[in-house]
């Protein structure tokens, strides 16, 4: 007969002088009460260590960023645009120092707007937005729309070429851009409006200013007024997809 203390059964039953059994609960067994005395002492332990705190430092200015180097942008200026540069100069000359704590001069021999910064330059992208500005207002778009670009993150300034959509010449490529124009400049007004954006003609060029998206849909537009569709199929579209877009957001 075996010993009855080599086994471990779950249940014991204990007969009385009535005949009637008690169950005893089963027995935990050793890992099990390992395991809870483990994660107990984990516990402690946590409790003891403090989580070391993140340092923090003071944001660094962009003279600081670029190695105490001063970085430069020039923009060129066609010979056509001299005279509302120099008519709107105050204009473009206030923000571009007072906002965005830049350098901005006119180089008279090499006709470029040289934009600089320098030690009271906080932010390392002023350099960048500075110079879309002045680029914006020598594409052709006004001062106060080219502005947009400083105080908005999400503006973009894009160009193509009427050829690049479809190759015309001659008379073709003028009623291309005819269509684009409309009576009156009716036709991209219209698009400006519906897309929220700005667009330049510039010859056979295209500039429009704008987020992504609204580029997105005032390209599209033009791209079908350049492949020979009428304006009024265009105008449908676009405050379809205005429409779709504005119920999106």
């Amino acid at each position: 007969m075996e010993d009855s203390n080599n086994t471990t059964p779950e249940v014991v039953n204990i007969m009385d002088s009535e005949g009637s059994t008690d169950t005893f609960e089963k027995v935990k067994s050793k890992k099990t009460q390992k395991r809870k005395r483990d994660k107990r002492e984990v516990e402690m332990d946590g409790e003891d260590t403090v989580a070391p705190k993140r340092p923090q430092f003071p944001p660094l200015s962009g003279h600081t960023l670029t190695g105490g180097a001063d970085e430069m942008r020039k923009v060129p200026v066609p010979a056509h645009r001299y005279t509302p540069l120099k008519e709107n100069w105050l204009k473009i000359f206030t923000p571009i120092v007072e906002n965005l704590q830049l350098q901005v001069r006119f180089n008279l021999k090499t006709r470029n707007v040289e934009i600089k910064t320098c030690k009271e330059t906080q932010d390392i992208g002023a350099l960048t937005k500075a110079a879309d500005f002045v680029k914006a207002f020598v594409l052709g778009f006004q001062v106060e729309d080219a502005l947009a670009l400083i105080r908005l993150d999400e503006l973009f300034l894009e160009t193509f070429d009427i050829t690049d959509v479809k190759p015309l010449k001659g008379d073709h490529l003028s009623r291309a851009i005819g269509r684009i124009a409309g009576k009156g400049g009716k036709t991209k007004f219209t698009i400006e409006n519906v897309t929220k954006t700005r667009i330049v003609l510039a010859d056979t060029k295209v500039h429009i200013l704008g987020s992504f998206q609204n580029i997105k849909m005032a390209r599209a537009a033009i791209c079908n007024l350049i492949l020979g569709s009428p304006p009024s199929k265009v105008y449908g579209n676009i405050r379809a997809v205005a429409s779709r877009a504005a119920e999106r957001f």
